[in-house]
């Protein structure tokens, strides 16, 4: 049996070389696959396509300096002229053809020997509110562009969803102080990502920013100026940010072949290789399997799509399909511990791991306080961390859950006590 994504034979090893690397999206994810690629060895042609006109650049800064203009970009520091990487902007990919090797787009198609998919998540819409003056989305540094002026204008802001992204944007319009109302469909902050007693403190914070935190409220519709609640109130709106979530951008694969899950991640297997061979996978638009969770993840966070493109790299080499030090036997698997960070409320917060329902909560501090964290426990062993103004927590944590350690529960449970120093 062949495994999928796998390219063995010599002859298409031959070819994959000359037509060499395609990375269909410009984002963290692409860069890094990109960067990475050379940085490993691989010595054949490297094109990078990017939908966007702008130069790649890093998202995170989007939603804090970029939008309060303190930055008026944030452009990844990579010279691809030196790298020989060949970019291609404003290039919307619009399907792949793997029996022809060949990825359409709107300026033709572009062959590839080995094709990496990097396309990340577009933003959910409101129902209703597309192409309703003055509603926005945070994604691209066009929409920062587009909600600077209102953030500097003061204006009143209804942002609809309590997620991480409200959270950061909210944010920022209070400290360039704007009116700020939050509107949240479900009975708390975070609800699709902290059970409730998590998110319970952290909902406090919006009160404390002066920001109004409405939950279980529907948005009915939304009009230039204002938005319509389902239970008859009436926010006034200079500007609505829409924060509800994402979705890979993966509908140009329609009919390719590439196997699609429900939520419409590219399901890769533990290599990051896709259901057609020589198809690779990585970041957000991407599911992968974890052995370490026994679950598969789809992680839309930026560490995700910086460490997953050097086992893409390394496997692709690995794959014979160009590099002097290419060997299968160098192929890697894809199992990390999610991360990520969120600046919020003058708060830092990070988390490393993935909890589930039956894990156990053990508190570390009190969550009245300016800092403390929350540790998930499985089996006796630490699976997640998720820590406020306690980065040592959050870094001694991660060690513990990448090692799978034993650790007492009652040590963990004490603030006092390291998190090193609680294994059994």
């Amino acid at each position: 049996m062949i495994r999928l994504g796998r390219v063995s034979e010599q002859t298409q090893q031959t070819e994959h070389t000359r037509r060499g690397v395609v990375v269909v999206g410009a984002g963290m994810a692409g860069v890094q696959t990109a960067v990475a690629l050379r940085e490993q060895g691989w010595t054949g042609p490297v094109t990078l396509l990017g939908a966007e006109p702008h130069q790649p650049y890093d998202r995170p800064p989007l939603s804090k300096a970029v939008l309060l203009g303190k930055a008026e970009d944030s452009a990844f520091d990579v010279d691809f002229e030196g790298l020989d990487i060949e970019l291609r902007l404003g290039v919307e990919v619009t399907g792949l053809r793997p029996a022809a090797h060949e990825v359409d787009t709107e300026a033709g198609p572009v062959p590839y020997g080995v094709l990496v998919l990097a396309t990340g998540a577009r933003p959910l819409t409101l129902p209703g509110a597309e192409g309703v003056p003055g509603v926005h989305l945070l994604r691209t540094l066009d929409d920062a562009a587009r909600l600077r002026p209102v953030l500097a204008a003061g204006s009143a802001v209804v942002v609809v969803g309590a997620g991480w992204i409200g959270a950061e944007f909210a944010t920022a319009a209070r400290e360039a102080g704007c009116e700020v109302t939050v509107v949240e469909a479900a009975d708390r902050v975070l609800a699709g990502a902290l059970p409730a007693e998590v998110a319970e403190p952290m909902g406090r914070w919006y009160a404390q920013a002066g920001a109004a935190l409405l939950t279980g409220a529907r948005v009915a519709s939304v009009e230039e100026g204002r938005v319509l609640l389902a239970d008859g109130r009436e926010l006034a709106a200079g500007a609505v940010v829409v924060g509800i979530g994402a979705r890979p951008a993966t509908d140009w694969l329609a009919g390719s072949g590439v196997e699609l899950g429900p939520d419409g991640a590219v399901v890769a297997d533990e290599h990051l290789c896709t259901s057609v061979p020589g198809v690779y996978a990585v970041g957000d638009c991407a599911s992968f399997p974890s052995g370490r969770y026994g679950a598969r993840l789809l992680v839309h966070h930026w560490d995700n799509a910086l460490q997953g493109p050097r086992v893409v790299a390394a496997n692709i080499l690995a794959a014979g399909s160009g590099g002097a030090d290419a060997g299968a036997d160098a192929e890697q698997r894809y199992d990390p511990v999610p991360y990520f960070w969120s600046e919020q409320f003058g708060r830092f917060v990070q988390y490393a791991g993935h909890h589930g329902a039956a894990d156990t909560l053990v508190w570390r501090g009190d969550p009245a306080a300016a800092t403390w964290s929350v540790c998930w426990l499985r089996d006796g062993r630490l699976v997640a961390v998720l820590a406020v103004g306690r980065p040592r927590d959050l870094a001694q944590g991660r060690r513990l859950v990448e090692s799978g350690a034993q650790v007492d529960p009652a040590k963990v449970a004490d603030p006092a006590t390291a998190l090193k120093s609680t294994t059994v």
